[in-house]
């Protein structure tokens, strides 16, 4: 085992005797490893640089006025309170000093025993500066809330417009991507589109909405079955989406949408979903990254270098920021809440098994299903032996896996209660336009108000 830390309250963590453990990432990951580990045995520091929990699989939902956005997201120290000898600080990590057994923040730097990396995906823009900077992602509370402001905003500018050619860019969008996110966000506008914006905007001509969905492969949903592909596009269709595969996006400056077949779409709103890459601290080269993610072996331990396959002996990486060769999936095992979670509760086993000088264990994953939803009573599903389910009963078991993996009691009530009401009315009561104002601004506007009047 490695040496203990010595600093003593470094990041005002007190010192121990017990071997320490830094866990950076709160997502299924890094909370899973917390609630398999017996704290009692290590001390635990957790480090994010948000207070809470995203459960990003519905933050699509949060997007489309479906959900509030404290319905999909819990706060760690409430998650973590019946834990003894564990420290949050919400801090990023910076640089991991491999050597040294040190990782470095903003705040000040902490030794450690293990390091556990769960720190989860960033959106990947491939490079393309110009749709970084135009683009909308959806992988933060932030980003919902957003694009929720956005398109909400964007509508109640077209009630005062009269140039017919900005209204029709105003109320076009375009979702780049045809994996999960970008075919539920479709989904979602698809019905949005159909039983509320008419209804809130009666002076407008909401059958002029399009709703684009762009895909560089051949099929929807291309990391599920080619039936599940087929079923969603049938779908989509039906629901008024226009499907465009084959085609990779160029660029984006605001307005026009360029494709690399030599089509453009004027549209003021894109929706980016067709990548991700590891969401990395400092202080690994190219030799430990595949992908854009830290390569790990069968233990889930970060390679010092993969090309020799020596591994770091207490540095580990799981989830979405981790990328594992396994049988039967050449990319790396799939970036869902499932993967996470196993891993999570494995290296959770693991440790515990080093730090008594026991074997360890390969990962070994266990897939349990692949889900996607188009809508009320439209979804897909993927099974092991080569199962697939469709529309009502799809959607039935989308929804329960959906609500079974919603951390905390209140969050998976108060989704059920707004699934349950939006079943039956078709509404969705968060339209609320919310837009961030600092202090500061505020004075400006009261002030520049009272000067024109």
């Amino acid at each position: 085992m490695v040496q203990k830390p010595t600093t003593e309250f470094s990041l005002n963590i007190p010192d121990t005797d017990k071997p320490r453990i830094i866990i950076i990432g709160g997502g299924f990951g890094g909370i899973n490893i917390v609630k398999k580990l017996k704290s009692k045995h290590f001390q635990i520091v957790i480090f994010d640089h948000h207070n809470y929990h995203t459960f990003q699989p519905l933050l699509y939902q949060v997007a489309t006025a479906g959900l509030e956005p404290d319905s999909v997201a819990g706060p760690l120290r409430k998650i973590l309170d019946s834990k003894k000898e564990i420290y949050f600080r919400m801090l990023k990590a910076g640089y991991v000093d491999a050597a040294g057994n040190k990782i470095h923040t903003e705040a000040g730097s902490l030794s450690y025993d293990y390091l556990a990396i769960a720190s989860g995906a960033v959106t990947n823009y491939f490079g393309n500066e110009d749709i970084e900077e135009n683009a909308f992602p959806l992988k933060q509370i932030s980003h919902a809330m957003d694009l929720r402001n956005h398109i909400f905003s964007r509508f109640e500018k077209m009630e005062i417009m009269t140039d017919e050619k900005e209204i029709e860019k105003q109320s076009t969008y375009v979702i780049v991507g045809a994996g999960p996110t970008g075919v539920e966000l479709c989904g979602a506008l698809a019905e949005l589109k159909k039983h509320i914006l008419k209804k809130d905007y009666p002076d407008l001509d909401i059958t002029r909405m399009k709703i684009y969905l762009v895909e560089g492969l051949p099929n929807v949903l291309p990391a599920m079955s080619e039936k599940a592909g087929h079923k969603a596009r049938k779908y989509l269709e039906d629901m008024g989406v226009e499907i465009i595969l084959e085609s990779m996006t160029e660029s984006y400056d605001g307005n026009t949408v360029k494709l690399n077949t030599g089509k453009t779409i004027r549209a003021s709103t894109l929706i980016w979903a067709a990548g991700v890459k590891g969401n990395l601290p400092g202080g690994f080269g190219q030799e430990s990254i595949t992908k854009g993610k830290l390569h790990v072996n069968s233990k889930n331990q970060v390679f010092r270098d993969k090309d020799k396959a020596e591994p770091f002996d207490n540095i580990f990486a799981i989830g979405d920021v981790s990328f594992m060769e396994y049988e039967g999936y050449p990319k790396g095992l799939p970036g869902l809440a499932q993967v996470a979670v196993q891993q999570g509760k494995h290296l959770a086993k693991n440790i515990s098994s080093m730090a008594d000088n026991k074997k360890t264990n390969n990962f070994s994953y266990k897939n349990k299903g692949v889900l996607a939803t188009i809508g009320r009573n439209r979804a897909v599903a993927d099974f092991p032996r080569n199962i697939h389910v469709y529309g009502v009963p799809g959607w039935f078991i989308w929804s329960i896996v959906h609500l079974l993996f919603l951390v905390g009691f209140r969050n998976k009530t108060v989704v059920f209660a707004n699934w349950f009401w939006n079943y039956f009315t078709w509404d969705r009561g968060m339209r609320l336009i919310l837009q961030a104002s600092s202090k500061r601004k505020a004075q400006q506007d009261e002030k520049k108000n009272r000067q024109e009047t």
